[in-house]
């Protein structure tokens, strides 16, 4: 009785205190700088353009059903464009990213028109050709590329070139690019997605095209790994082959079905545990991936929906129960003898003498 009464509040302040978190992590972000040292912001900095990778794997596969494992070669299509324009040709960082991201989309088209047409395992095996395509490109393109020497000298934009600037630059094109997913995910476009993710049959019958849907939403998907491949880029002022190997694309799924598959948030959570496993624990682990396999494990098996999804439970449990704790202690009224309750012995008046 006294634990019901204590979170009795919490069902009434959950719309609040989700606002409340979000506007606390907004003023953290901001002040992460100052806080930490460099060491850590470079970390979170890592977490920002890595989650919107794996958001940009969750909008195909989360939300249309079609999972990719070559999107890091779309990543890599970027980040290499950049590069060439910047440290080669010596273009201007605007025009390098416009046209960076310009081939980015035209390469999505092309990949997407080959792949769209079909779902399930065929879908992925499509897709991990075609990264594996843009990696053996990278690989033996020495002469723009630079194999596995890299592509150095993509320097970043004036205003960005200390390590917080640059934390800055990246909270925000991930801000950016999150409401966009955001108004994407929730508009008619978006639930014309899930709808072909339950059933692309009965979508078909409905009189949607499901094949244009899926093109548009590789073309939205290839469009914000792009981006990501800018951010990377920009982050090592370095490109390899390496970065957009089919490990690469592997472990952006696993942040997708870490955090969850279908949310947004769900991806950043992912992002958040791949990162500092790969960055922190694997300083004080040798083994780190035997840690991360067996955290995919045990996701996997006890929670189906992610962390997030597991979180969420835990939260309408804690929510439930000063509700529950308040009608089980509630006397039954004349509805509760109605629906087949007993109700309670009333004391016998007291007899006047």
């Amino acid at each position: 009785m006294r634990t019901a009464a204590l979170l009795a509040p919490l069902r009434t302040l959950a719309p609040q205190a989700q606002w409340a978190l979000l506007a606390g992590g907004a003023l953290l972000a901001i002040a992460l700088p100052y806080l930490v040292p460099s060491f850590y912001v470079g970390i979170v900095t890592q977490i920002l353009f890595f989650g919107l990778f794996a958001m940009s794997i969750d909008l195909l596969g989360g939300y249309t059903g079609l999972m990719p494992l070559g999107h890091a070669g779309l990543m890599g299509v970027s980040g290499y464009s950049l590069g060439y324009l910047i440290s080669r040709l010596k273009w201007s960082w605007p025009e390098a990213v416009i046209a960076a991201l310009l081939l980015t989309l035209l390469v999505s088209l092309v990949f997407g028109l080959l792949a769209v047409r079909t779902s399930g395992i065929f879908f992925v095996m499509i897709t991990m050709a075609e990264g594996m395509l843009v990696w053996g490109l990278a690989y033996r393109w020495s002469v723009v590329t630079g194999a596995d020497n890299g592509m150095r000298g993509i320097t970043r934009p004036e205003f960005a070139t200390l390590y917080w600037q640059y934390y800055y630059l990246v909270l925000a094109v991930f801000a950016v690019c999150a409401l966009l997913l955001v108004l994407i995910v929730r508009s008619p476009f978006g639930l014309t997605l899930k709808g072909i993710r339950e059933s692309t049959s009965r979508m078909r019958t409905l009189g949607y095209n499901v094949t244009l849907h899926k093109l548009i939403a590789f073309l939205l998907s290839g469009f914000f790994a792009g981006v990501a491949g800018v951010l990377l880029a920009w982050y090592s002022q370095f490109f390899s082959p390496s970065s957009i190997y089919i490990v690469a694309s592997t472990e952006g799924i696993l942040m997708v079905v870490l955090g969850g598959l279908g949310t947004l948030l769900g991806p950043v959570l992912g992002a958040v545990v791949i990162v500092l496993i790969k960055s922190l624990l694997s300083t004080y682990v040798a083994r780190w991936p035997l840690v991360m396999g067996v955290i995919f494990i045990v996701v996997v098996l006890f929670a189906r929906d992610g962390l997030l999804g597991a979180l969420r439970r835990g939260w309408a449990r804690l929510s439930r129960a000063p509700s529950e704790g308040a009608a089980s202690s509630a006397p039954a009224g004349p509805a509760a003898v109605a629906a087949g309750g007993i109700p309670p012995v009333q004391p016998a008046p007291a007899s006047e003498e």
